[in-house]
């Protein structure tokens, strides 16, 4: 069976709608590993739009499955992440003026720099992950430069609204992540994922791990988080 990673981010971004307390990502963050979640994840932006740096230094206090940290990749952050030590740092393109993040990461474009910050969070004993675009350049670029896992940028194929385009998507995540795991990284996948969409890439066996936030949360409304967090877990199976 695959692993979920669950993005708690929304929460809170509900909580700094107000200004307040709740609600509280932490007691989210109990309540998503008790309904059998296999990791948490949380976006630190560089604005603190949502996730907070009190909150990641909690959340590693209290995480009993995995930490997964998205970060920019810039050195600012990656100081925050040698001093939390998230059990993996997933690298991500940031712009300010963005709701979510769009699209993946360039490497291939910026190897340089990506490179030293791969060796730089290595140095710290933390590994890396790199979200990027399902594209075999990007792929051989993230192996240029020492990537533990990728994360394979799903955007494209959930906001697919013809079968075609879905079916050329799918196939592009499946082709990448062959490529991944022949070159001997992890395979994880995320964005945009829901309860309707995610039941096909389970088809594609390199993928080991779905991390998803919008949609538990939104489906959380409804019917409780725990209960959100189990159904995903079960199409996961």
């Amino acid at each position: 069976m695959a692993r979920l990673g669950v993005n708690i981010d929304h929460v809170a971004t509900l909580r700094q709608a107000r200004g307040g307390r709740d609600p509280d990502p932490l007691a989210a963050a109990v309540l998503v590993e008790l309904a059998g979640a296999d990791g948490l994840v949380v976006h630190l932006r560089e604005d603190r739009r949502h996730i907070q740096d009190r909150d990641l230094q909690l959340l590693r206090e209290i995480t009993h499955t995995k930490l997964d940290l998205e970060m920019a990749a810039d050195e600012a952050m990656a100081k925050i992440a040698l001093a939390v030590k998230p059990d993996l740092v997933t690298l991500v393109p940031e712009k300010r003026q963005e709701l979510t993040t769009e699209g993946g990461l360039d490497v291939w474009g910026q190897r340089a720099r990506i490179e030293q910050m791969v060796q730089l969070l290595h140095s710290g004993g933390i590994p890396v992950s790199l979200f990027i675009e399902p594209d075999l350049q990007q792929i051989k670029a993230a192996h240029k430069v020492s990537a533990d896992f990728v994360e394979l940028h799903t955007g494209r194929y959930a906001n697919a609204t013809r079968s075609k385009e879905a079916d050329a998507e799918l196939e592009a995540i499946a082709q990448a992540a062959k490529l991944a795991y022949k070159l001997g990284m992890g395979v994880n996948a995320g964005h945009g994922l829901n309860y309707q969409n995610v039941k096909r890439l389970t088809h594609i066996p390199e993928i080991v791990e779905y991390n998803i936030g919008h949609s538990i949360i939104a489906r959380a409304v409804f019917v409780g988080l725990p209960q959100a967090v189990k159904e995903m877990k079960a199409l996961l199976g």
